[in-house]
């Protein structure tokens, strides 16, 4: 509610024309709160705010805006103006910046930036996506192994201001390898005339450049740290990683799973911010897939057609086994998926894995089948045949479905995919075709259609 009444407070400072009242208000304001003011304005509105911001409020409010309006903003601003502003941003931001733009237009804004800005961007950019070398930030506050505590502060204080983070200072030796990290709060405590060399942590944790982000975020997790130090092959200290970029990396990737486990291709941009065909784009492929494969449960159904004619009462629980098998087999899939995602569950797991899904199908099965035999017998007034062959089909089609719920994503993550694209919509698939082959045989054995 407050961050509405402040969007409309803004508003009506902008179309007034109070700018001096407007410029005095965001003074007092989070960088963040302005941020999200600032995207519900119209592109011309934007521009405006934007140039009100106090110089030294200003590349901190950008960097907390969507991409889009960030490119839109530096390539309406001056050279020299965006020149500044990515000189401002911290460097993993502003490599981010850059990776969504055109090539022209980061090349007229690296021409603008400074060389210190450029040399950290372009070293940036070398790294593959999604790594720990993409994500880090090359400013950090590191301190020789030789100096002492009093040496430390004042260099924290002079070089501290463009630090992502002086919480934790990383002690390097002369090759600029990784020896230690001491927090600021034991130099504080320390004796001035102590060595950083006598008083460090020498136990560190560190990221490799090339680390998945997806395990840099693991690690964070696991160690309840606010930042790592990432290193090269040779343990030098390049970059440091902070916690916000991992609430940043665990939103993306939770959002990409969630997408591919809705069997929707993943992309950066928010809905409201994609076009009809865009997002037509993303749904379709996977559409066409399990189109074609649900062709499988059309032709299963036609090689059993005389067994349906013979018995035409079967075809009213088709819906129910087809149903019940994708909802079970998609349980066993996203538990295994999330399990993988939080390193709980490992491919050498296999064979525990398979042994409780069977055992909890067992159980679900026999239960389902039990409750459906008398709802048969009670409600449908079936024959203790037909009530047979469903509820029998109905345990087999659970153990399919949980038992291909659990294996499947195991094996894609072996092959080196995303497990998450063997979620419900492909699983259900399977089950589909499954849990009918598995109908019309039992049918024929019983009913000897």
């Amino acid at each position: 509610m407050e961050e509405e009444i402040l969007e409309l407070e803004i508003k009506e400072l902008l179309e007034t024309k109070q700018y001096t009242r407007l410029r005095q208000k965001v003074a007092e304001m989070n960088e963040a709160d302005i941020a999200f003011a600032m995207e519900e304005l119209e592109e011309e509105e934007l521009l405006k705010m934007f140039r009100i911001l106090p110089k030294g409020m200003a590349a901190d409010v950008f960097s907390y805006l969507e991409v889009e309006s960030q490119q839109f903003i530096i390539t309406s601003l001056s050279e020299r103006d965006a020149g500044l502003i990515i000189d401002n941003l911290m460097s993993d931001d502003a490599t981010d910046l850059l990776e969504e733009m055109p090539a022209s237009v980061v090349k007229r804004l690296l021409a603008c930036a400074s060389p210190e800005t450029r040399r950290d961007i372009n070293h940036l950019l070398r790294y593959p996506e999604d790594s720990a070398g993409s994500i880090m930030t090359v400013e950090f506050m590191d301190l020789k192994e030789d100096i002492t505590v009093e040496e430390a502060i004042a260099r924290i204080r002079k070089k501290g201001v463009d630090s992502e983070t002086i919480n934790i200072c990383y002690v390097l030796d002369k090759q600029r390898t990784l020896i230690g990290t001491v927090a600021l709060r034991y130099l504080l405590l320390s004796e001035p005339d102590a060595i950083i060399g006598d008083i460090m942590h020498e136990n560190v944790i560190s990221l490799n450049t090339l680390m998945d982000q997806e395990e840099v975020a693991r690690q964070f997790q696991k160690y309840d740290f606010t930042s790592m130090p990432v290193v090269d092959n040779e343990n030098r200290l390049v970059g440091i990683i902070t916690v916000d970029d991992v609430v940043d990396i665990m939103e993306e990737e939770a959002t990409e799973d969630i997408e591919k486990m809705a069997a929707i291709v993943p992309t950066d941009k928010p809905y409201m911010r994609t076009g009809v065909w865009e997002t037509t784009m993303t749904r379709i492929p996977w559409l066409l897939l399990l189109m074609l494969s649900a062709t499988f449960t059309g032709k299963i159904i036609n090689s059993f057609e005389s067994a349906l004619s013979a018995c035409v009462v079967l075809t009213a629980y088709i819906p129910m086994l087809m149903g019940t098998g994708g909802n079970a087999g998609g349980q066993s899939s996203v538990v295994i998926i999330r399990g993988i995602s939080l390193d709980e569950v490992e491919f050498s797991d296999i064979f525990k894995v398979v042994w409780k899904e069977f055992r909890i199908a067992i159980v679900c099965g026999v239960i389902l089948a039990g409750v459906n035999f008398l709802k048969m017998l009670w409600l449908d007034q079936s024959t203790i045949l037909v009530a047979a062959v469903v509820s029998i089909t109905l345990v087999v089609t659970l153990i399919c479905a949980k038992v291909l719920g659990c294996i499947l994503p195991m094996l894609a993550k072996r092959a080196g995919f995303d497990p998450a694209v063997m979620a419900s919509p492909f699983i259900t698939t399977v089950v589909d075709a499954v849990s009918l082959f598995t109908y019309f045989s039992v049918a024929t054995l019983i009913l000897g259609l």
